[in-house]
């Protein structure tokens, strides 16, 4: 048993780590220093890389339902559609009558994934307002992703990043598995930190960080962003991707913020997963981000109940209940 003198000693000790945790100096957790945006942008994500793995087909008219539905929700930045091989995912084969039915609603951007030049064609011709490539931090996941290395993946996008600066269209980067790999498991910050540099030296605007897995916690997505501002990455024009398999994508968010991130990826009703990332589960859920920024006082211009009605509609149409918490919180309100 331990003696009282030995007792108030335990006690001080603990009260000076609370005080030291509490101080604005504390390193940790930097209590004093955090400053979080006034506003950030979300990247809707839903439409494309939520229902990608869907393996019943989603028809036309309900993918053109959900975006309509997501911008007049107001989602900005639309990930509507995808020209990759119909053979690998066969989802996103109706890729062009996606974009050409669409309301367009004023001041919304409608982006479309393009992994090589037929693709970016495609792309153009059905009107996208911005493309995507992607590359991967792992060797292995790149392999069984696109059937190519890392560096091969990075040259095949030269003739895309060239015809798209020609025709005057923004080109968005990803990079999968930046905290962790299905194939390889741990995934060295510094080799993201190359890949990220490699798309915006090629002229890539913004460069996506994405947790293809869902296994980074708030200690490996701080680890990374402090990689990347050491590799000399500007985190401005870096935004974040936070599959929730493990249910840590918000705690990850925060950190980003704290770290000045302003761009987040996310997907309605918590749709998503990666036919390539055995046990992957769904991208953070829309409603759960806005509805922890709409309590930080942080603004994303989207509408909480005509977002909650979008969730509704497309898991109607999937057949199964919202995968988002909050979707589930607050609609059991409504009943």
């Amino acid at each position: 048993m331990i003696g009282s003198h030995r007792c108030r000693r335990a006690f001080a000790s603990l009260s000076a780590t609370r005080a030291s945790i509490a101080s604005p100096t504390h390193r940790g957790l930097k209590c004093g220093a955090i400053r979080w945006p006034k506003s950030v942008s979300l990247v809707e994500v839903g439409p494309r890389d939520g229902l990608q793995n869907e393996l019943s087909t989603v028809p036309t008219e309900v993918k053109v339902e959900l975006i309509d539905r997501l911008a007049a929700a107001g989602c900005k930045a639309i990930e509507a559609a995808s020209f990759v091989s119909p053979k690998w995912v066969p989802q996103m084969a109706d890729g062009d009558q996606v974009l050409a039915n669409l309301g367009r609603a004023p001041g919304v951007k409608y982006a479309a994934l393009t992994p090589n030049l037929r693709g970016l064609e495609a792309a153009l011709e059905a009107g996208a307002d911005e493309v995507a490539v992607f590359a991967a931090a792992s060797e292995a996941f790149s392999s069984a992703n696109i059937n190519c290395s890392i560096v091969e993946s990075l040259e095949r996008f030269k003739p895309v990043m060239e015809k798209a600066k020609v025709a005057g269209l923004p080109v968005r980067g990803y990079v999968s598995c930046v905290l962790g790999c299905p194939y390889e498991g741990r995934v060295a910050p510094g080799a993201v930190a190359e890949v990220a540099t490699s798309l915006l030296d090629m002229g890539c605007y913004s460069v996506s960080l994405g947790d293809t897995i869902g296994a980074g916690t708030a200690g490996s997505t701080l680890v990374l962003l402090e990689t990347l501002r050491e590799a000399g990455v500007p985190l401005e024009k870096v935004a974040v991707h936070f599959h929730d398999t493990y249910g840590q994508a918000l705690a990850n968010i925060l950190v980003a913020l704290e770290e000045g991130i302003t761009v987040l990826d996310t997907s309605v009703s918590g749709l998503g997963g990666c036919p390539y990332a055995p046990g992957a589960s769904g991208n953070v859920a829309t409603e759960d981000v806005v509805y922890m920024l709409d309590g930080m006082g942080i603004n994303t211009g989207v509408d909480l109940d005509l977002l909650l009605d979008t969730s509704l509609y497309i898991s109607d149409k999937l057949g199964r209940p919202p995968q988002s918490r909050v979707a589930r919180a607050m609609l059991a309100k409504r009943s």
